[in-house]
Parts: C-alpha cells; structure tokens; sequence
C-alpha cells in the first residue's frame, strides 16, 4: 500500500468522523467533466493553428488547475463561443 499525503489523510479522518459534505455544486462539476470527455471522444476534424508561447502556456496552465487535456480546454473554449455561452467579463 502506498503511504497517504497528509491532505489525504485528512480526508480519511473526516470520511471515518462523518464529517464530510458534498461540495454544493457536485452535480454540475461533475456534468461538466463528462461533457468533457463527451467532447474527447467525438473528435472527428483536424485544425492547425498558431498561437503564441504565452497564451499556449496560459492555457496549459489553466487545463492543469482543471484536471484536463489543454486540447480539451481548447476545443471546450470554442464550442462555448460556438454556442454562445462564452461571455466577456470586461
């Protein structure tokens, strides 16, 4: 067996004290992520495209924090545009 982290070991002591709650929005953190592996698999067209180090390396980062593929992100970010759901905040 392998040895726990100290955050996993927390965990385990709240799940044993039943302490534990489930995060409010589970439900749709959780249909997110299978829309992404939906996504994942359903690929069937190729695109190149060009961008610079810096914004590849933004949007790396920001697929690492998620748990994702940056691809993913990638093709995630354009379907939103496509479909209307990705909106300025500026």
């Amino acid at each position: 067996m392998t040895e726990r982290d100290r955050e996993e070991e927390e965990i385990l002591e709240a799940f044993e004290a039943g302490t534990l709650k489930r995060v409010a929005e589970a439900r749709s953190l959780l249909q997110r992520h299978q829309g992404y592996a939906e996504a994942t698999f359903r690929k069937d067209a190729r695109i190149n495209i060009r961008l610079s180090s810096r914004d590849l390396r933004g949007l790396q980062k920001r697929a690492l924090a998620e748990g994702i593929p940056y691809q993913t992100l990638i093709a995630s970010i354009l379907h939103k545009y496509v479909e209307g759901r990705l909106r300025d905040e500026g």
